[in-house]
């Protein structure tokens, strides 16, 4: 059987924490270059991507892994796109961005990492969410929609956009109870 098609074990969806910098940038690391090129519009070399996991981690935002086995395979990133609102964290409009590293995709990590989140901008008054990407890249288009995205492609790149529901007790009060475990997970890796 192909190492793609093998079953995968459950993985550990979480939000991240500055104490998960050795993770982000090991992740990062590990991309090949058509997943680098895929997630940042271009090419970027080891020492880019240093720097971008050093400041990713201080950014506004917020980011969430995906772990197989106590390692990151997964990324999915939450920031603002617009000026942001006094009493909204992110704004009205926040863009997402994903990784998943080869040989871990297609095991539904993309997936988990896009609900979590959504469900995190929606309880942060995010009204527009929107993940952009490369034309070429079908496998970001295929998860935008299988979210229930809009997706325009030009020549030049690919917009996906969903427009979230408003946050409801329940939502917040799930989410805060992920976080609090989330928090614990960190630091029980740590």
């Amino acid at each position: 059987m192909p190492p793609d098609s093998e079953p995968s074990p459950a993985p550990v969806i979480r939000r991240l924490w500055a104490i998960d910098h050795a993770a982000v940038e090991a992740h990062l690391l590990r991309l090949d270059p058509d997943t680098r090129a895929g997630r940042f519009m271009g090419t970027l070399s080891d020492a880019a991507l240093r720097r971008y996991a050093r400041d990713a981690m201080r950014g506004e935002g917020l980011m969430f892994g995906a772990f197989l086995d106590g390692t990151l395979r997964g990324l999915g990133e939450l920031r603002p796109a617009e000026v942001r609102h006094p009493g909204l964290p992110l704004g009205r409009a926040a863009e997402a961005a994903f990784t998943v590293e080869r040989g871990h995709r297609r095991h539904g990590l993309g997936q988990a990492l896009f609900g979590r989140i959504v469900e995190a901008a929606r309880n942060r008054g995010v009204r527009d969410l929107h993940v952009r990407c490369l034309p070429w890249n079908r496998p970001m288009q295929g998860l935008a929609r299988k979210v229930g995205a809009s997706l325009r492609i030009r020549p030049d790149e690919a917009d996906a956009a969903l427009h979230l529901a408003y946050p409801t007790p329940v939502s917040l009060w799930r989410e805060s109870l992920v976080g609090a475990f989330d928090f614990t997970l960190a630091l029980a890796a740590a």
